[in-house]
């Protein structure tokens, strides 16, 4: 039987605190990353107070490094 292989655009994460840059890290491999967390989520502030569902996009390097709105 063959393999089906469906590429991953974005999953959805359940965070109660914390921060974009450890959520990065832990999806993307990549703690500079955080700034496209923020962007598919509508966000600019890298802190997350209280409980929040946040969409994290597929690993990918979009070559905007940790500088968010360039």
């Amino acid at each position: 039987m063959a393999e089906i292989l469906v590429p991953v655009t974005s999953r959805i994460v359940q965070v109660v605190g914390g921060n974009l840059f450890d959520l990065a890290a832990t999806y993307l491999d990549d703690a500079t990353q955080w700034n496209r967390i923020a962007k598919i989520n509508g966000l600019w502030d890298p802190f997350i107070l209280g409980p929040m569902a946040l969409k994290i996009p597929a690993k990918g390097d979009d070559g905007q490094g940790g500088i968010l709105g360039l």
